[in-house]
């Protein structure tokens, strides 16, 4: 759950490297939560006519969509690759198998054009993000 508020924290730093961990601790917690906004807006009826979501689902997908696109775009500094990587996720079938690739993938061992390494706690504060 701190990862999850850390992209929060962090919410429009393109800059800096997010760890494996750091990324997908923000996409298990991102899906859970976009479920239950599901489930709360079925339940309480405030679902949009013929649809499944409502009126918090939307608000949570707007809040959280600049953390999820930053959260990303460091996890690709990780791995030493430009933030515009992203982008191959347009590419049909292939490009979001190819992202999904990459997100997996070890983050550079030390220091890269992005940044420290995050994963070396004795140089890293996960806090500030800062050796």
């Amino acid at each position: 759950m701190k990862y999850f508020l850390l992209a929060f924290k962090k919410y429009a730093d393109f800059s800096g490297r997010a760890n494996r961990p750091e990324y997908w601790y923000f996409a298990l917690f991102h899906i859970i939560f976009l479920i239950a906004a599901m489930m709360l807006d079925m339940g309480l009826g405030l679902t949009f006519t013929g649809g499944f979501y409502g009126f918090i689902y939307v608000f949570y997908a707007l809040a959280s969509f600049l953390p999820g696109l930053a959260v990303t775009v460091r996890r690709l500094h990780d791995i030493d690759k430009s933030g515009w990587w992203i982008l191959i996720s347009l590419i049909p079938f292939v490009g979001s198998i190819w992202l999904l690739v990459l997100m997996v993938q070890d983050g550079t061992n030390g220091q890269n054009k992005y940044g420290i390494d995050p994963r070396n706690p004795a140089t890293f504060d996960f806090e500030t993000q800062k050796a």
